[in-house]
């Protein structure tokens, strides 16, 4: 059974579908796992019958076993964000937001900026603390267009996107910056572990600033967010 390694981690899992297989191949290493995932055909047939069919058996399997990763990252100080995150000069900058909003159309136009500019996860990227700093990761699940590096950058701040006609940008406070954030995640069944997912980010919050970006789809958006982000 081949192992992967995510964001810092080894993980077992073996893939049954051409989806996650290709994949995950550029995550595959030669080492002992960490922890092992994976899904009961049960219950790819149980949701293949509850959507009747709409969604493949292979994206089925592609989504829980991500959701399966996900969920183990909060024993190994991790957390994954629905987000398009975006890397220069070896710092990453993270867009969140709900389906629809705009994040990817965002990171894009940094693309287009004249920076050395990579998108390192376009759609759930991770945060791991490890060694005191903040750690964003590509890995193999990052939704329907499959954009990822495998690599990491050091976080320098996450965004908060909301459509606009103008552009601006502020600071945001971290009590209502948290409720939000944890809206773009899996949100965890226990107690326990929803203790564990809150003070990770009230630490992260702590070090790792948070704005509100009010934007259109022009260019200057993307000027603006990165001036001021970069800072």
């Amino acid at each position: 059974m081949p192992v992967y390694r995510i964001a810092g981690l080894n993980v077992l899992y073996e893939p049954k579908y051409e989806v996650l297989k290709q994949r995950s191949e550029k995550y595959i290493v030669d080492a002992e796992p960490d922890f092992k995932i994976g899904v009961k055909d049960s219950v790819i047939e149980e949701q293949y019958e509850f959507y009747k069919g709409k969604v493949s058996k292979a994206s089925l399997e592609y989504l829980w076993v991500g959701s399966a990763f996900h969920s183990k990252l909060l024993e190994y100080n991790g957390f994954y964000l629905h987000s398009s995150t975006v890397v220069v000069d070896g710092m990453a900058y993270s867009f969140t937001a709900p389906c629809g909003t705009g994040k990817s159309t965002h990171t894009s136009l940094w693309l287009k900026l004249p920076l050395d500019a990579f998108i390192i996860n376009d759609d759930k990227t991770v945060f791991r603390k490890i060694d005191g700093k903040y750690i964003a990761f590509g890995t193999p699940f990052s939704g329907k267009n499959d954009i990822n590096v495998n690599t990491s950058a050091q976080l320098k701040g996450i965004c908060i996107i909301e459509q606009s006609a103008d552009n601006s940008i502020e600071r945001m406070d971290i009590d209502a910056a948290v409720p939000l954030l944890i809206s773009q995640t899996v949100r965890p069944t226990s107690a326990e572990r929803t203790v564990m997912m809150c003070d990770f980010l009230d630490e992260l919050l702590g070090e790792i600033p948070i704005y509100k970006l009010k934007c259109n789809t022009k260019i200057e958006a993307a000027e603006l967010s990165y001036k001021t982000m970069s800072r």
